[in-house]
């Protein structure tokens, strides 16, 4: 497999890769079949790996998790503020069960996450509020006897009872940064966090104060590096003069291009990285959803306007163009997505969210696809020319997209 520390996607017509894509596709429909059981077999592995020191799994492997292994980096960041990542990384938000729907087990999360980490992902995403807090305690649990080999992101910038759980809004003062870390890095079994974003801009607190209190935590120990989380373009600049921004984690995928127009091009001129969550637009891109989905009870997606009956009837052109670069490339509409973001800019890394074995073997599998420059530039004008219906977001959440923090 490729290195994508400096270079983007290429085209390859190698005959084994081309095969590998093949096996990929297959493997991930086995294991469909065993979600459930795969992970707390290797669950069980990992236990006694543990006892004897080992990363990994003792014994025999899983044949189709052992083929199938993200080898790929990027790095977000320049400078000292550069950070590798795998190129895919992993969303946990979906984990804790309160998303998209009830998940199997807390013990086939854990298991899932340490799976991952054995196919080559060492880039694990959370937050605070994804939860709120079970996220973090289940990465904690997961990747505590590999903490050296991996990254971990975690957030701040919402004012959680740590008690009750109950979110009363947005808090980036100083004073309350220092308590969430405090109680982030407890969670997540660590004395360190590899990437801190707010996750969200707070209206009422300057980010000049955010970033010297980031600066504090970094000469502690306690942070390496940090992030914003959908910010105003002012605000980037204003943190990133302060102290160098590693990452800006925005939503982006064929669904949702809006970074494309300022975004992309302001981290290209200050040498920030992009992290891209929603990767496959909350799962519509992989084709799994339409117009006649019922989501079940709890599903947060019914809130979007954009996946209302009307508009996905509307977006389905796009979901039927990446299913024919699917066949085109042996591939998957998922997979076909997650390249195509590879394949925009070097310092670009998406990070799907699962909660199944099968989807995290497919989306790792993403890395094998390959563009050549005609091939890119013909998938990028397709995409171009769909337009996509219905907003990304409920009007409560587009309201806290783009906010500016206000002047010091």
């Amino acid at each position: 497999m490729h290195e994508q520390d400096s270079t983007p996607n290429g085209n390859s017509t190698d005959r084994s890769r081309r095969g590998r894509r093949g096996f990929l596709m297959g493997a991930a429909g086995l294991a469909a079949t065993s979600v459930v059981a795969a992970p707390a077999t290797l669950a069980q592995a990992h236990t006694a790996s543990s006892a004897t020191g080992a990363k990994g799994p003792v014994g025999r492997r899983n044949p189709v998790t052992a083929a199938i292994t993200q080898t790929g980096h990027r790095r977000l960041g320049s400078g000292p503020a550069s950070l590798k990542v795998s190129g895919i990384g992993l969303g946990t938000q979906t984990m804790p069960g309160n998303l998209y729907g009830p998940v199997t087990s807390r013990k086939d999360m854990v298991a899932l996450v340490r799976t991952a980490f054995d196919q080559g992902v060492t880039f694990f995403d959370t937050a605070e509020a994804y939860g709120p807090f079970e996220s973090e305690r289940i990465l904690g649990e997961a990747l505590r006897t590999v903490r050296d080999d991996v990254v971990i992101a975690s957030k701040f910038g919402w004012n959680i009872d740590p008690d009750t759980g109950a979110n009363t809004g947005l808090n980036s003062r100083p004073d309350h940064i220092r308590q969430v870390v405090d109680g982030i890095l407890k969670r997540l079994r660590t004395d360190h966090i590899d990437l801190l974003y707010q996750h969200r801009v707070d209206p009422t607190v300057p980010i000049e104060d955010v970033a010297d209190t980031v600066k504090d935590l970094i000469a502690q120990g306690k942070v390496l590096h940090w992030g914003l989380s959908e910010p105003g373009l002012g605000t980037i600049r204003r943190a990133h003069a302060v102290l160098p921004l590693t990452a800006i984690q925005n939503e982006y995928s064929t669904l949702w291009r809006g970074p494309e127009e300022q975004v992309l091009p302001l981290c290209e001129e200050l040498g920030i990285g992009f992290v891209c969550f929603s990767p496959l637009g909350t799962g519509f891109t992989t084709g799994t959803i339409n117009p006649y989905t019922r989501f079940t009870e709890g599903d947060r997606r019914t809130a979007t306007p954009r996946n209302s009956r009307d508009n996905m009837a509307a977006n389905m052109p796009l979901v039927q163009l990446l299913q024919d670069w699917a066949v085109r490339k042996g591939s998957t509409p998922a997979q076909i997505d997650l390249a195509w973001l590879l394949a925009q800019k070097p310092w670009i890394v998406p990070i799907p969210s699962t909660t199944r074995l099968s989807h995290l073997l497919e989306n790792i599998g993403a890395e094998e696809v390959r563009f050549s420059p005609d091939e890119l530039q013909e998938l990028n004008a397709a995409v171009a020319s769909i337009t996509i219906h219905g907003a990304r977001l409920s009007p409560a959440g587009l309201a806290l997209t783009g906010v500016e923090a206000p002047p010091r």
